[in-house]
């Protein structure tokens, strides 16, 4: 498992990268593909323009010029255009030029697409006879436009052996930008789809590495309920095994010694059971409460009183400063005076020599706050992190060198959470923590 994980990763991390680059190439090849159509299409509604206009400016006969009879300079079926045909400009506004340009553009299909025009002249490009607003502007700089001409007509003089025509000018502002801006919708939805599965790749390694997580986690779990179970099992075997001794027997005070430890090894597996079968209520989120209104400060010196054996154990005391002036809260009794007995044990548990345990109360508008300090070992970030997750333990070297199950804070952020409190920890390595926790007064 540890050697396929990484491997997937690997797999999946270049599987998205050849995605991404496919994708790239593609795009640049869409993009050629679709300059070139939109190049074809301008000049496919140029040419129906400039037809359009042809047709309707020169296709009418030339003028001829009336002759006398008596005169005889040229012979009789030559015919001269001495009067010249009006020009574009003089036949057209601009705003009829352009309503024919963009009716052209749009049955392309490219609607929406900006342009300037001109109309030249005698093949001069810097001889205008009409233009759009902005077209000087835009034609300053031809690096970054599509410019197309095309001849409307030409008119050629026999006399002087010229030819005269006028061109049609286009120029597309942002031509590449514009290009970019019709294919919007299809970069967007391809952009869309790889970020789909890119995110897709990310929830399902994530969930690898959780449920990897939870593997070693629930391993840990069972090698840690195998040992505190193996422990009152050994203890009541030896028991058992002195009681069968007929000294033993004819001994009443040997007797009772012996069933005591067989009741109170009993209670501590019982003790385990119920604590496992409560994490699996838990899991359900099947926890019943009977709520009924609750003095926080009596449970508080109730609990800590049943700590005091331990506490002379590590030479260690509680001191509490109970000024909650308001302490009366909506609570379960049993799941509530465990929620503060887990969080003083966890205190006990992690701690060092002299303890000093800390807890505090007092009551805002709406919440009574009650502060659990020590003096312990402290907590790393990451723990700080995972503290409330089910299963986890904080280790200080030997697995097994701090009891329990890593269900005691996972059922305190279940009750806080029931109770619709809150509950957070404050700690530093090797200076102790702090356990803050808020819950709703009962309303008066």
């Amino acid at each position: 498992m540890k050697k396929i994980i990484p491997i997937i990763i690997v797999l999946i991390a270049l599987s998205i990268v050849g995605v991404i680059i496919i994708q790239l190439s593609w795009f640049s090849n869409l993009f050629q593909v679709t300059q070139e159509s939109f190049i074809d299409k301008v000049d496919k509604a140029m040419f129906d323009v400039t037809r359009d206009l042809g047709k309707q400016i020169y296709s009418g006969p030339l003028m001829r010029l009336q002759r006398k009879p008596q005169i005889k300079f040229f012979p009789d079926n030559l015919g001269l255009p001495v009067v010249k045909p009006p020009t574009i400009s003089e036949h057209y506004t601009n705003t009829d030029i352009y309503n024919k340009i963009r009716k052209e553009l749009d049955k392309e299909g490219l609607k929406n697409l900006d342009f300037e025009f001109a109309i030249t002249s005698n093949g001069d490009d810097n001889l205008v006879e009409m233009q759009s607003k902005n077209y000087i502007e835009v034609s300053m700089d031809t690096s970054h436009f599509l410019q197309r001409a095309m001849a409307i007509s030409a008119e050629t003089n026999p006399i002087i052996e010229t030819t005269a025509y006028e061109q049609l000018w286009i120029i597309i502002p942002e031509f590449k930008t514009q290009v970019w801006r019709y294919l919007t919708w299809m970069v967007a939805g391809a952009f869309l789809f790889t970020a789909i599965v890119i995110a897709a790749f990310y929830l399902t390694v994530r969930t690898m590495l959780v449920q990897r997580r939870l593997s070693l986690i629930k391993s840990d779990f069972i090698n840690n309920m195998t040992h505190e179970l193996k422990t009152p099992l050994a203890t009541i075997s030896l028991a058992v095994d002195a009681v069968r001794n007929e000294k033993v027997q004819r001994d009443a005070e040997k007797l009772q010694y012996f069933s005591g430890i067989i009741k109170e090894e009993s209670k501590r597996m019982n003790k385990h059971v119920e604590t496992i079968l409560q994490a699996g209520l838990m899991e359900r989120q099947d926890i019943k409460m009977n709520i009924v209104a609750l003095h926080v400060n009596d449970i508080i010196k109730k609990v800590t009183d049943n700590f005091n054996l331990q506490l002379q154990e590590k030479n260690g005391k509680i001191e509490l400063l109970l000024n909650a002036a308001n302490d009366t809260i909506l609570a379960d009794e049993t799941h509530f005076t465990n929620m503060i007995n887990n969080l003083v044990d966890n205190a006990v548990k992690y701690s060092r020599e002299s303890l000093l345990i800390r807890i505090t109360t007092h009551s805002t508008s709406k919440n009574l706050v009650i502060k659990i300090e020590d003096n312990g070992i402290g907590m790393s970030k990451e723990t700080v992190k995972r503290i409330f997750e089910k299963f986890y333990r904080a280790h200080t070297g030997n697995v097994h060198n701090v009891k329990g199950f890593g269900l005691g804070m996972s059922y305190v952020k279940t009750i806080i959470d029931a109770l619709k409190g809150k509950v957070r920890v404050e700690s530093t390595l090797g200076k102790g923590s702090t356990f803050i926790v808020e819950v709703p007064l009962a309303k008066q």
